[in-house]
């Protein structure tokens, strides 16, 4: 097995890899999709998450990789077995990274259940695609924009649900498939269409680094990669082995953090005050906030997680005229959050005021 590139050691391009790490905590978030002249790492990026993610527990000999401790999500097979009194078996795997060919059909994708046979034989034999393959793992898809719309439609619709379901012909077959969906594209090659584009949770543009003494370290870690890979990857494996487990604590904390309803106020007060259509954003923000303040440790959102999240739910979401600027920057929604906040607790308290004005003139009246 060839050795990958360290995520840890690629150079810059922070909020892509936040944007990577975020959606590795909570793959509930919807996905990222990364825009970017060529050679800025994006491949590699995604490559190198998956080979960091923490390993999973899943049914050993289940062909979808079903979570043993999740029930609720188990495949229309393992739900069968475990319904005849059968013990599933349990297996420790490492995360499967699935790479998506441009050239994919629907049927590729989602699987093909086998109508001859079902019909001659009366037995249900289901075909397993990609989306049964990225279970509970990373499904890769470069140059997104290249593929056909139905399919990204599909794949989307599976990573919003977590599942995959196959009608043919009266029959039905149904397998989970919860994975982290990243998505790269150069904008230059054409771009997706505005529906698409808003269907993934998150985006980040990306450049080639400007710096000069940075792009010195890219040459430098790269010729020492090309060299030696194992010895390469040895060097880094404390800092990768640290981000792995901070990710698996994350992971554990994800469902204990907490927010209130000033947060909520706050979320969508800013997407109101930007023009954002639809509320998928709001819900994104949302999630997305709360897997970076599990990835910090916490148990509470705060502004800042609103305004990271932010940063990356909203970039493809905003209306753009030709004289808009491309890009509301992290402190610029951080401000403007808390000038919500502010103009919202300004307004609570002058309610508060009028209320016990009116209180106080019922009494008098008595």
């Amino acid at each position: 097995m060839p050795v990958i590139y360290p995520f840890t050691a690629i150079v810059g391009q922070e909020r892509m890899k936040r944007a990577l790490v975020l959606n590795a905590v909570d793959p509930r978030i919807g996905g990222v999709l990364i825009r970017g002249e060529r050679g800025t790492a994006k491949s590699t990026a995604a490559r190198a998450l998956a080979a960091l993610l923490p390993h999973v527990r899943v049914v050993a000999d289940c062909r979808f990789g079903c979570d043993p401790d999740s029930p609720s999500t188990w495949c229309t097979e393992c739900r069968e077995r475990h319904a005849r009194g059968e013990e599933l078996p349990v297996a420790t795997r490492a995360t499967p990274f699935v790479n998506l060919p441009i050239s994919a059909t629907e049927d590729r994708v989602v699987g093909t259940l086998d109508i001859e046979k079902a019909i001659q034989k009366g037995e249900r034999a289901f075909e397993p695609g990609v989306l049964a393959a990225a279970n509970r793992g990373l499904l890769y898809i470069d140059e997104v924009n290249l593929l056909d719309d139905h399919v990204v439609d599909v794949l989307l619709d599976s990573a919003a649900m977590g599942m995959n379901i196959i009608e043919r012909e009266g029959i039905s077959f149904s397998h989970p498939a919860r994975f982290i969906l990243v998505g790269t594209m150069n904008p230059e090659e054409g771009d997706l269409r505005p529906q698409l584009l808003d269907r993934f949770a998150l985006s980040v543009e990306i450049y080639g680094i400007r710096d000069a003494r940075e792009r010195v370290q890219i040459m430098e870690r790269n010729l020492a990669f090309e060299a030696d890979p194992e010895k390469f990857r040895q060097q880094w494996l404390p800092k990768e082995e640290e981000l792995s487990r901070q990710i698996e604590r994350a992971r554990r904390l994800i469902d204990q953090v907490g927010y209130t309803s000033r947060d909520l106020l706050s979320i969508a007060q800013l997407t109101a005050s930007l023009n954002v259509d639809g509320h998928r954003a709001d819900l994104v923000i949302l999630k997305a906030a709360r897997a970076q303040a599990a990835f910090d440790g916490r148990t509470a959102i705060n502004g800042r997680d609103i305004a990271l999240a932010a940063e990356l739910a909203l970039p493809h979401r905003l209306r753009r005229g030709p004289f808009s600027q491309e890009e509301v920057t992290m402190e610029e929604l951080q401000d403007r959050i808390e000038q919500l906040q502010g103009a919202s607790s300004t307004g609570q308290r002058r309610e508060e005021v009028e209320r016990v004005e009116e209180e106080k003139n019922q009494q008098k009246k008595v």
